[in-house]
């Protein structure tokens, strides 16, 4: 059988990995608000680790708040005291008054307050675009607060909502208004302001937002200097360019919670309560704020915030030319290869258990990275597809890995149990890596054991009675080797062949192999008696131990039959020496190569036997003569 574990297989988690990331490139490609949602809660989350500016200066809101309805009466007031409202503020020289109430159907004191918007004369109304109706024709006077749009050589790739209706004050407050603009708000799925339209379609022209236009005026931007480059931004005269997304969105900054902005009840400046220096060279914005009125929008920083203070947030924000980056989809497709390819080539490299803290580093990694970058390079890079990826990649190659670990542990224990010990199955299970199956160079003990006489103990001895004494002393015998940690190769008739140093891997190989043997010959002494007083047959073995560099591995037919042996010159060297011991009447010699080995280790095994050198001896396979020695327990 082909073996599991070194077979090229090691290869394929990179493969396993690479396919999850392109599956998830493919998700993202074909739909990438696929997890639209998730990246917009991040948003939020992100959001609220953002360290805000410090509060805004430009911006002040005239609230109809609970104390204005309590003083004044409920809502609506007559136009009479929204009169009294503007030329109030009007006085105290704001740079401008903006309005968050449509005045589109006629009332009582209409002439009052529009004599009062014309003396200020810098009061802008707000309008709302419909998308689910249409009017016969567009309303002409709308024209005059169409923004100059520059279309480029391959047309408008992308639009902004295109209405078709309008709800706008009456024409004799557009008349003397400063200027009109459009106040729709277009919350996400969720129902979250993450974005505004600065601008809109109405039939064939664009409308700017009430909020780019108060932002320009204050900046003394002439309006007939706003212009759009649909698909790419907005600029402001020539110095100043907003960027914004195909659709002409802005990502509101916000400045902070509800409440961040100055705000003055409605009912101080009806009845003159107010400093001046509260309003001087300010933009006022006159908006509900009281529950009741029902203008509130749900933020990524507030679950509840009025729409003035909405619009205040991005007056300001554009004030300030502060400005936040939602990462385009080509960022976030880089942005997931790279993640898929990274976590596969890293994961693949471990096992399972450090996958577990490699994922969790990294996605830690991803994510304080982002949130560094979205703190102080207002730039939001969604990362839901990366984190998709990262999991993906780590859930694969956990489950590739667990399953491959498994059968890894199994056939090292096919392979091995009748090898080694238990202890060391177990450690070869832990440290795959320490055996390599298919074959490699290493410097290794061999023993090569045989009994003496075997072939004229077989012909005198009944078979059953061979067998029962080969059993005995194989059990006793392998005993021993276990003990000493041995590689047990084979049993060859009577001869058994151990070798140290594989696969498991042992510095002190040539020591265990000798204190081996002596045991080996202690054990068969203790034997010997015993066999005695039963009356069997007593054995009598040699022992040839050698070291050196041999050809360790997997050898055999694949499918067929395979074993983990030795192969070599040294491993022949040590059956020539277990042969030579029936020549010199000894139980054990070692090699000149074996006792260097235990002398460059100064092995504590030297102190305990008598080595006896037996001159050298020219062995088949060898040029040059070796020298060998008897070893005496």
């Amino acid at each position: 059988m082909k073996s599991f574990i070194f077979s090229g297989f090691l290869d394929r988690p990179y493969l396993i990995g690479f396919l999850v990331t392109l599956i998830v490139i493919i998700i993202f490609k074909i739909n990438p608000l696929f997890l639209h949602l998730l990246e917009l809660k991040n948003y939020d989350l992100f959001y609220n680790f953002k360290k805000f500016p410090k509060p805004p200066k430009d911006v002040v809101i005239v609230a109809i708040d609970d104390k204005s309805l309590a003083e004044i009466g409920r809502w609506p007031w007559s136009r009479d005291k929204l009169a009294k409202i503007v030329l109030n503020l009007a006085k105290d020289n704001p740079v401008a008054i903006v309005f968050d109430i449509i005045l589109s159907e006629p009332a009582k004191y209409d002439n009052e307050l529009a004599n009062a918007i014309d003396q200020a004369g810098n009061v802008f109304l707000p309008m709302v675009v419909y998308f689910n109706k249409k009017d016969k024709k567009p309303r002409d006077y709308l024209k005059d607060f169409a923004l100059k749009v520059i279309i480029p050589k391959g047309g408008v790739k992308y639009l902004p909502p295109i209405g078709y209706s309008v709800l706008a004050p009456l024409k004799k407050f557009c008349d003397v208004s400063a200027g009109l603009g459009v106040i729709n708000i277009f919350p996400d799925p969720d129902g979250v302001v993450r974005w505004e339209s600065l601008y809109v379609g109405y039939f064939n022209y664009f409308l700017p937002s009430m909020t780019l236009e108060t932002a320009a005026w204050y900046l003394g931007i002439p309006f007939d200097m706003i212009v759009v480059y649909p698909g790419k931004g907005i600029y402001l005269g020539k110095n100043y360019f907003i960027p914004t997304d195909p659709y002409g969105r802005f990502l509101i900054p916000y400045y902070g919670k509800t409440g961040t902005f100055k705000t003055i009840s409605a009912a101080d400046v009806l009845y003159d309560r107010i400093s001046p220096k509260e309003i001087q060279g300010k933009i006022v914005l006159i908006g509900a704020t009281a529950v009741g009125i029902y203008d509130l929008r749900v933020t990524p920083v507030s679950p509840v915030m009025p729409g003035v203070e909405k619009h205040a947030n991005v007056i300001e924000a554009l004030i300030q030319k502060r400005f936040l980056f939602w990462a385009k989809s080509w960022v976030i497709l880089v942005c997931l290869i790279l993640t898929g390819v990274f976590s596969s080539l890293i994961f693949a490299r471990l096992r399972a258990t450090e996958c577990m803290i490699g994922f969790i580093l990294t996605a830690f990694l991803i994510i304080v990275l982002d949130v560094w970058i979205f703190q102080y390079k207002n730039y939001f890079l969604p990362i839901v597809y990366p984190l998709l990826t990262l999991i993906g990649v780590f859930l694969s190659m956990i489950t590739y890995k667990y399953g491959y670990s498994e059968r890894q542990s199994r056939e090292i224990k096919r392979i091995f149990s009748n090898y080694v010990t238990e202890r060391v199955v177990n450690e070869l299970i832990k440290n795959p890596s320490m055996v390599k199956l298919g074959g490699e160079r290493k410097e290794l003990s061999i023993l090569f054991s045989d009994i003496r006489g075997f072939t004229t103990l077989s012909e005198r001895s009944n078979p059953e009675q061979v067998v029962e004494l080969l059993n005995e002393y194989f059990k006793e015998m392998t005993d021993v080797i276990f003990k000493w940690e041995g590689t047990l190769d084979k049993f060859v008739g009577d001869a058994i062949m151990v070798f140290w140093g594989a696969p498991f891997p042992q510095e002190d190989h040539a020591e265990r192999a000798v204190s081996c043997a002596v045991e080996m010959i202690e054990r068969l002494r203790m034997l010997r008696e015993k066999w005695k007083k039963e009356g069997k047959p007593e054995l009598n073995i040699g022992i040839g131990i050698n070291t050196g560099e041999v050809l360790v591995g997997n050898i055999g037919v694949e499918g067929k039959k395979m074993d983990y042996t030795v192969i070599g010159d040294h491993v022949n060297l040590a059956s020539r020496l277990e042969g030579l011991n029936k020549q010199y009447g000894t139980n054990i010699i070692i090699s000149e190569f074996t006792l260097n080995k235990l002398k460059e280790r100064n092995a504590e095994i030297l102190r305990r036997i008598k080595i006896e050198s037996l001159g050298k001896v020219k062995v088949k396979g060898k040029e040059r003569a070796v020298e060998i020695f008897k070893v005496e327990v």
